[in-house]
């Protein structure tokens, strides 16, 4: 059977993350489960930065467009198009999971035990692994090859994911050494993790990019799988001690409202955070789905227009709080 998505309620992140990868795979705080490096980035904090993504989320968010961070081990993607059925994913699959009929090749996905040797034998690029374990070296070399680009536009590295902090003891020494290096930090996070957690990395974080899905615990639960009381409580010290930015992903059918908008400019204002980030719905990773042998679940949604967009960026900015879209 695949291993499937993690269940967040019974995750304890007070523990190792060690514990869910690989046997003999060295993770605590020498390496980590990268899914994605991405370059030249202007959304994941100010100036141009590197954003490094990382694997493993406690929230199941039903809207999410990067479903490929949700695991804690490497797994397969596939890429249909790439297939030249040569038959070798076949051959390399210990589980008969993999079958090419009437030259099109089909993966039965409840067989699937994420062994990755299909995608060790593809030769064209038609099944991929996500997930790369990199050594914290590794990743803050490659950080640096940007680092004059960072000091040009008072741009840096953002840690992000899923959630970052699920391997929190690699981003602590990852920001620790990019900060030896004059390297700003930031952090993309849910804030569903333990607080004695969450304080050790944000010493070597410069901002917190924090992420509000719903005030209310209820509409959380519904669209998240769990509570916000643990991420309520973390926005509040955090805001306190490291310069933060709300992002708020406008989701219809799920938050978008006026009354959970002036929640979140009253929140904004109370805890004095430097501004509001509006992230539209939008489908850019719906694709991914099938090509993890899942369904998406956000089917059917409507795109928010540009008008009701502004008017919530308006409503904010008539709170005295900044805010921006996309950023």
């Amino acid at each position: 059977m695949s291993k499937g998505k993690v269940n967040p309620v019974f995750f304890n992140f007070n523990h190792s993350f060690k514990a869910l990868y690989p046997q003999g795979t060295e993770v605590k705080g020498k390496s980590g489960l990268v899914f994605n490096i991405q370059r030249f980035s202007l959304h994941d904090g100010p100036g141009i930065r590197t954003t490094v993504f990382l694997k493993g989320c406690p929230l199941a968010c039903k809207w999410c467009s990067n479903p490929e961070s949700w695991n804690p081990y490497p797994e397969i993607m596939t890429f249909d198009i790439r297939c030249i059925r040569c038959g070798r994913c076949v051959e390399a699959c210990p589980q008969g999971a993999i079958t090419i009929i009437n030259e099109k090749r089909e993966i039965d996905w409840s067989k699937c035990n994420q062994c990755l040797k299909c995608a060790e034998v593809c030769p064209s690029g038609a099944i991929e692994q996500v997930g790369k374990y990199m050594s914290v070296e590794e990743v803050v070399e490659e950080v640096g090859k940007d680092a004059l680009f960072y000091l040009n536009s008072g741009g840096g590295v953002t840690f992000s994911g899923g959630e970052p902090l699920t391997q929190w003891e690699f981003v602590k020494e990852a920001c620790r050494r990019c900060k030896e290096k004059g390297i700003h930090t930031a952090l993309d996070t849910t804030g569903c993790v333990g607080w004695d957690i969450m304080e050790q990395v944000l010493e070597y974080i410069d901002l917190v990019l924090y992420d509000i899905k719903h005030t209310n615990p209820l509409k959380h639960i519904e669209g998240t799988g769990v509570s916000n009381e643990l991420i309520l409580a973390n926005l509040e010290k955090t805001a306190a001690k490291t310069k933060t930015w709300l992002r708020v992903a406008l989701i219809p059918a799920f938050n978008v409202s006026e009354s959970f908008i002036e929640k979140v400019a009253q929140l904004a204002r109370q805890l004095k955070v430097e501004k509001v980030s509006l992230l539209p719905y939008h489908e850019w990773g719906k694709s991914k789905y099938a090509r993890l042998g899942q369904t998406y679940p956000f089917e059917g949604v409507d795109i928010l227009s540009d008008d009701c967009v502004n008017e919530y960026k308006g409503l904010i900015q008539s709170c005295g709080v900044e805010v921006d879209i996309g950023r």
